[in-house]
């Protein structure tokens, strides 16, 4: 009987060029069938190697398992060519996959450059603290008035309220700087605060499932259960109605009617808008302007009550929102301004930040410009960057600002409209959103101190009240003066009228 014969009585289903593929190369051995059968046993070990390998190729570089040619124990199938024992390179279905389908396939994952919420990490703070302890109370209603965005209102706010052009008659004698009551601005500043913590638990409030599907807002308060929703409305009803009625009785009622509306806009416009369509960019924007309003009042209503009639009494103690708002003589000009400068701001600021999470926004089901249209985006964001410039020139036109504030802030928005040419050439990519997020971080304070030391005036003032009073003398002068002319007017009057004034 031959070899054949008897391997084909052991294996029936081994075809004759799998027996005859693993016979010794080495003519000059004899055939024997111990020779072959070693043979045999050398070339399966050799293909359920080369099918591991293969094995550990696919599932690296995603190769669908039917690619396969060979069975689960790398014993060839029935019919097809066994493999060789020799090493060969992959087959062409094996091959790596190309760098932007392997970059799609990869998990989206945020820019580490981002700052982490604010909320978040007081959460975290207050989850490792014991459930009875006052402190991590304390920490869990802070965390849920998101105390970075509070802060850059109160800011805001302060400034507009430090801007805004006090006249001659409140300078103090000793600086001649404005004196503005401290008063005030504490009421000002507690009333503001307390609005939006308000408007902020009532939006956290509203998106406790959005926010889970987020990485910067997934370890907030109602998310991470360590606040019930019935705490957090109870936290928002509280604070809102204290801070509107501090604004109320401390600044004026157009100030607290300005801070009721805030909570009304952001809670109850755009919070419900933002899974609804992506004019909810508009309406944050248009929230983030009114804080400015809020300190340009406070302060235009403390001027007006300021001044006195001849009796004593003041001219206004209580000017409407009209006066306010919009002041006949123009004065109110300068807080629209800073209102606008508001609104601007925030569309690179916002548009910038939510493309680097555009997906992620995307997964939670809110529509925004960043991932429904990210060149519209990106324009839009160029845009409002643009605008700063004609906003810091009109307070310099208006008298609230001297004119070096033009020079000083354009160097500035300069910066600020660079970055955003680059993030609408690149849309977003090569690092153009990370550079207008960080200038547009940068942009807002730099502005705003340039404006309070750039104030109409100011340094004159402190000038005068350090080395003198001559700022003052010669406004006595021109004072005189204009009394002269209207005595020598009067008197030509008179004259022509026939009748002898009477001096006393």
């Amino acid at each position: 009987m031959s070899a054949e014969t008897l391997w084909r009585t052991i294996f029936p289903k081994t075809n004759h060029l799998q027996l005859h593929s693993y016979q010794s190369r080495d003519s000059r051995e004899p055939t024997t069938p111990e020779n072959e059968l070693g043979s045999w046993l050398s070339g399966s070990r050799n293909a359920v190697q080369k099918q591991e390998n293969v094995s550990t190729n696919e599932n690296r570089l995603h190769v669908r398992p039917e690619a396969r040619t060979t069975s689960s124990i790398g014993v060839p199938q029935h019919g097809t060519t066994p493999p060789h024992p020799n090493p060969s390179p992959l087959p062409t279905d094996i091959q790596p996959l190309p760098h932007r389908r392997r970059k799609r396939l990869k998990p989206h994952e945020p820019d580490p450059s981002i700052p982490p919420d604010a909320s978040s990490v007081l959460t975290t703070i207050s989850a490792r603290l014991p459930r009875t302890s006052l402190r991590r109370l304390l920490t869990t209603y802070l965390s849920l008035s998101k105390p970075r965005l509070t802060f850059l209102i109160v800011l805001t706010t302060t400034a507009s309220y430090a801007i805004y052009p006090a006249p001659s008659i409140l300078l103090s004698a000793s600086t001649n700087a404005p004196s503005l009551s401290p008063l005030i601005l504490l009421f000002l500043t507690t009333g503001t605060s307390l609005c939006s913590a308000s408007a902020n638990a009532l939006n956290m409030a509203y998106e406790p499932g959005s926010d889970s599907l987020m990485s910067r807002t997934r370890n907030r308060p109602l998310v991470r259960r360590l606040l019930s929703l019935r705490a957090a409305l109870m936290f928002a009803l509280l604070t809102g109605t204290l801070g509107t009625t501090i604004l109320y009785t401390g600044v004026n009622p157009t100030v607290a009617a300005l801070g009721a509306l805030n909570i009304l806009l952001y809670a109850g416009v755009y919070t419900p808008l933002k899974p609804i369509s992506v004019l909810n960019t508009w309406a944050g924007a248009l929230v983030g302007a009114i804080p400015p309003l809020m300190g340009w009042c406070a302060a235009a209503a403390q001027c007006s009550s300021s001044y006195r009639n001849t009796d004593g009494s003041p001219v206004s103690s209580d000017p409407g929102w009209r006066d306010l708002l919009f002041a006949p003589d123009g004065s109110s000009i300068g807080g629209w301004l800073l209102a606008g400068l508001l609104f601007a701001w925030q569309f690179p600021h916002f548009n910038a930040l939510s493309h680097s999470i555009r997906e992620e926004y995307k997964n939670a089901g809110l529509r925004m410009m960043a991932w429904v249209d990210p060149r519209r985006n990106a324009r839009i964001a160029f845009r409002y960057a643009v605008v700063m410039f004609p906003i810091c020139v009109g307070l310099s036109w208006t008298g609230v600002t001297s004119w070096g504030f033009v020079a000083s802030s354009g160097v500035v928005n300069t910066w600020m409209v660079v970055q955003a040419w680059r993030f609408w050439k690149y849309t977003g990519e090569k690092g153009s959103a990370r550079g207008l997020f960080w200038a547009s971080v940068w942009h807002l304070p730099i502005v705003l101190v340039l404006a309070m030391a750039q104030k109409k005036g100011l340094w004159e003032r402190m000038w005068s009240g350090a080395f003198g009073q001559a700022l003052l003398d010669e406004d006595e002068d021109e004072d005189e003066e204009e009394d002269s002319d209207e005595e020598v007017h009067e008197e030509d009057w008179e004259a022509r009228r026939g009748r002898q004034p009477v001096r006393l």
